[in-house]
């Protein structure tokens, strides 16, 4: 099954970079650009792109008014939005998970971590490049735990667990449980929070003091 790419960036060389190392994976293929936020949205919604490559400062609407706008549709299968940019700012990356992006990848971290990214998002997971999760994360921490949605033991471990970094295979090893049955959890708790995805996932544990620093 081959991966369809959008590639919204207003830099001719960034796009251009960017196409070069997605079609030269077996399983992608991009199927369009998109210089600006505007043409992102027109060209998503004619396309219909598996993954969206945004980037986050681009004119007319910017990358995460754009993944606002995707996820806000009535589509019930929108495209996974990849927020990437070379500015490793933390207000960025909040805003990002907290609009529901798939990915956080700075556009230094190099072609093997985009093309990781972009598996990640869909398979359903999410990657974050490794040199802003600790830091991101622990930025979400609240003060004080505040009172959040009735999660089963077995759902606090594993929400715990993914807000620490662990992938599901990890989780599972650590648990004694299947991979298949980390997923099913994951989704039970994703339900019962209203969080978009595994980031926004991630993201609550932190708010919400199920995990801590």
């Amino acid at each position: 099954m081959t991966t369809r790419v959008l590639i919204a960036d207003d830099h001719d060389l960034v796009r251009h970079g960017f196409r070069m190392i997605l079609d030269a994976q077996p399983d992608m293929r991009v199927v369009g650009e998109a210089a600006d936020g505007e043409a992102a949205l027109a060209a998503a919604r004619r396309l219909r792109p598996d993954v969206v490559l945004a980037d986050i400062r681009m004119p007319r609407l910017d990358g995460i008014e754009v993944l606002k706008r995707l996820n806000d549709t009535e589509d019930s299968n929108p495209p996974r939005v990849i927020v990437v940019t070379t500015f490793d700012d933390d207000d960025y990356v909040r805003a990002a998970l907290t609009a529901g992006a798939s990915g956080f990848v700075l556009k230094r971290s190099g072609p093997t971590l985009l093309v990781e990214a972009v598996r990640a998002a869909v398979a359903g997971d999410t990657l974050v490049s490794p040199s802003l999760t600790v830091r991101l994360l622990r930025g979400l921490a609240a003060p004080e735990p505040t009172t959040g949605p009735e999660l089963s033991e077995r759902e606090r471990q594993v929400v715990k667990l993914v807000a620490e970094g662990k992938s599901n295979a990890e989780v599972a090893a650590e648990l004694y449980i299947s991979t298949g049955t980390v997923k099913t959890h994951l989704a039970n708790a994703q339900r019962k929070t209203g969080s978009r995805n595994r980031v926004g996932m991630a993201a609550w544990a932190w708010r919400t003091g199920l995990a801590a620093p």
